[in-house]
């Protein structure tokens, strides 16, 4: 049986971290996720709030670097749960228990500061921020440089503008 839920929402209110009696951190928050479609009556697109929790260490790192209205990416399950409460009825919950989330959005601690981005994977070995190794951009090259070209006897030639077909007996497959 397959149970994957991926949402990307924004929080509704600062997480509300606590503690289990055995010390383990658990947040739990609510992630307002626009639908695809518009209303046709109102042309507006309509919006879930779906019951999110995270447990242990990326429970933690998420309350430290997401706040109300951050914008984040999530990857989990949907679990089901029930207990009795104080009145003595049975109670039934259904969240969506989450394995990793991306920040994709960080806390704005300062009004003047501008929204920053970036990409935070939560899991059991989430100590801090993960570095982006400096590659290039999606195509293979940086902004500066220039397309590989070939010369043939001083003239440069673009294999593009030649319009020449490729030679398929070089490929390796």
């Amino acid at each position: 049986m397959i149970n994957r839920v991926v949402l990307t929402g924004r929080l509704t209110k600062d997480l509300e971290l606590k503690y289990t009696q055995n010390g383990t951190a658990v947040a739990r928050f609510t992630l307002a996720v626009s639908r695809q479609y518009k209303n046709k009556q109102t042309g507006e697109r309509e919006t879930d709030f779906i019951s999110c929790e995270v447990w242990r260490q990326p429970a933690e790192n998420l309350a430290k670097y997401a706040g109300k209205g951050s914008l984040i990416g999530v990857d989990g399950r949907i679990q089901t749960s029930h207990y009795t409460d104080r009145d003595g009825k049975e109670v039934y919950r259904t969240d969506v228990r989450i394995d990793s989330f991306a920040l994709l959005s960080y806390r704005n601690n300062d009004a003047n500061q501008s929204e920053q981005t970036g990409n935070y994977q939560a899991n059991v070995n989430f100590n801090a921020p993960q570095e982006q190794p400096n590659l290039p951009p999606y195509g293979g090259m940086y902004a500066n440089e220039t397309p590989a070209n070939d010369a043939i006897n001083g003239q440069t030639i673009d294999r593009m503008e030649t319009h020449q077909p490729a030679d398929i007996t070089d490929l390796p497959f």
